[in-house]
């Protein structure tokens, strides 16, 4: 389920699944269809922020123990000094029609880390400084339809990823949504996600969100396999309080490990629980703020044209705190209206 997961995760980091997933905040009551693409965008902007215009988190981990195994080896308990990311995402809407919306997403994730290596038979500890850089871009078209009276998303999605050196995947998606209910207090969905992509672990994976508004203005605010938080605006709807969990990933690759040209790619999956804050900044910007606790439940070195089911060497790390701030731009915002 953990490998599942992890490939749902890598997807849902490109704004073709965060629109698949997003489109329960639509009103079914919206008389003209030239409003339904704006709608989306801005269900989706709201939910996540890597689909925004623009956003620029900075995220940082506690230091923590790890475990590690070399293949069935086990190797001595190691520690990571410092974990700290930049991530940077860009959105453009290129063509928007009433039945059909044309984006093209851009990103940016580096990794700086220190690792205190505890070698077998040496008196002195291997400290490892490292900085990967990990870039993806992706063009997604989505088609609003409807199927069996319901109103049905597709979207399909060209995706390529890489490094500052190299380009290394190209990768397909392909999403359907049904929203099955939509009033002024639910909303939900289901669909699919099939996955073109030869290192994922499963090629379907299935969507789920919920959304409920109680009378005590909580909301309750779930996307599967991404999230589930409990909501509240508060600061006459300038601000909003989140309790929950998300899942988050990260991804590069590694070249000239052994003095070959071989090439790794390394995958970590973190589980996110904890509390987030956002805070409306004048009419377009938002600064947010997260803090929890970190489990990773393993992270995975393997050969690029392997899967992240064949590791040559993985590592489970203790559980650890983290803090990450970011601010982003959203002309599409919902702070501070009337709800």
């Amino acid at each position: 389920m953990i490998r599942q997961t992890l490939a749902a995760i890598s997807l849902l980091t490109l704004s073709a699944e965060c629109f698949s997933q997003s489109i329960d905040s639509i009103p079914k009551t919206r008389k003209d269809s030239l409003n339904l693409p704006k709608g989306v965008v801005t269900a989706v902007a709201d939910k996540f922020a890597v689909t925004r215009p623009l956003n620029i988190e900075f995220a940082n981990a506690a230091a923590y123990n790890y475990k590690s195994e070399r293949g069935t080896e086990r190797l001595p308990d190691s520690k990571v000094r410092k974990f700290e990311q930049t991530k940077v995402s860009a959105n453009i809407n290129f063509i928007r029609k009433k039945t059909w919306l044309l984006t093209a997403t851009l990103g940016y994730r580096g990794t700086s880390s220190e690792a205190e290596i505890v070698q077998d038979n040496r008196t002195e500890d291997l400290v490892l400084k490292d900085d990967f850089h990990y870039l993806f871009s992706a063009v997604t078209f989505t088609y609003f339809s409807t199927l069996f009276k319901k109103r049905t998303f597709y979207s399909s999605t060209f995706f390529v990823d890489g490094s500052d050196k190299h380009v290394e995947r190209v990768k397909g998606i392909f999403t359907g949504t049904m929203l099955l209910t939509a009033n002024k207090k639910t909303k939900m969905t289901v669909g699919v996600l099939v996955n073109v992509d030869p290192s994922a672990q499963t090629p379907f994976i299935p969507t789920f969100s919920y959304e409920h508004k109680f009378s005590n203005g909580l909301i309750a605010d779930i996307t599967l396999p991404r999230s589930m938080y409990l909501r509240k605006f508060i600061f006459k709807n300038n601000g909003r309080l989140s309790a929950g969990m998300e899942l988050d990933q990260t991804t590069f690759y590694l070249y000239n490990l052994e003095g070959t040209n071989q090439k790794y790619e390394y995958r970590q999956l973190d589980i996110n629980p904890g509390l987030v804050y956002e805070h409306a900044i004048g009419k377009y910007f938002m600064l947010t703020g997260k803090s929890g606790i970190k489990l990773t439940p393993n992270g995975r070195l393997f050969r690029k044209e392997d899967t992240f089911g064949d590791p040559l060497y993985q590592i489970t790390p203790d559980p650890t705190f983290y803090f990450n701030v970011g601010v982003s731009f959203n002309p599409f915002s919902v702070f501070g209206k009337k709800r």
